[in-house]
């Protein structure tokens, strides 16, 4: 008898670290198909959670028009209620806009209603400042479950994920969010995948964020990785 309540919980122990995996990876499919990045290792794509926020959206996208890079922003729906003039000219700067939720829940504690009101309402939020519908949903903390994935096709929203997280939400120098990036982008490489980088222009506990390690590091991403010889894309080219 011990025998068989050990192995059944062992076994309950394997089905709930895979559910875990399958929730919280970025690279799992297990769940429903989401967008992580193309088969072409000299492409990148530069995506930012959390804004918009000020002053460091404006300061991203003062650097990225001395790059000429698009970049795509996923941005939480409170904020974008605050501050639609931020939200206006992250799109008349050429950049894709994506989900990122109301209120920046945890979607898998969520109930499937509370799933759709902060898909839905972001949506709108959105929609209402530039005027465009919104194709795009980035889970925050990348968690998500079958029915959030389905709650976001209801909507005519692509699920997005990363392969390459820089930290930037900790205490951390623009140097070590780099090495953080750059640690993904070897491992893209070597899977022979574009590189999606995971950066934060904003913060979801309140408005002001300090995101200016993330603005630096961003500035030694360019410089390093030079538009050119690399492809900088937004994220519906691998849609």
């Amino acid at each position: 008898m011990l025998a068989l309540l050990a192995t059944a919980g062992a076994a309950a122990g394997l089905a709930a670290a895979g559910y875990t995996w399958a929730a919280l990876s970025p690279q799992s499919q297990i769940f429903g198909h989401t967008v992580v990045a193309g088969r072409d290792p000299s492409e990148f794509a530069l995506t930012y959670d959390d804004g918009p926020n000020n002053p460091c959206t404006p300061q991203l996208l003062d650097l990225l028009a001395q790059h000429n890079v698009r970049a795509t922003f996923f941005l939480i729906g409170k904020y974008v209620r605050q501050r639609p003039d931020l939200v206006r000219a992250i799109r008349s700067s050429g950049h894709l806009i994506g989900n990122h939720t109301v209120s920046h829940p945890w979607l898998t504690a969520a109930s499937p209603r509370r799933v759709r009101e902060e898909l839905a309402g972001c949506n709108a939020a959105i929609e209402d400042a530039i005027g465009e519908p919104v194709r795009f949903f980035r889970p925050p903390h990348g968690a998500r479950r079958p029915d959030v994935l389905r709650a976001a096709q209801e909507l005519g929203l692509t699920p997005v994920l990363w392969n390459a997280m820089g930290y930037d939400w900790r205490a951390i120098s623009s140097a070590e969010i780099v090495a953080h990036l750059e640690r993904g982008i070897a491992r893209n490489r070597r899977r022979g995948r574009g590189s999606n980088l995971l950066l934060h222009d904003g913060g979801h506990i309140a408005m002001g964020a300090d995101r200016s390690q993330s603005v630096q590091a961003t500035r030694l991403i360019l410089n390093r990785h030079k538009p050119g010889p690399l492809r900088y894309v937004t994220v519906d080219a691998w849609s």
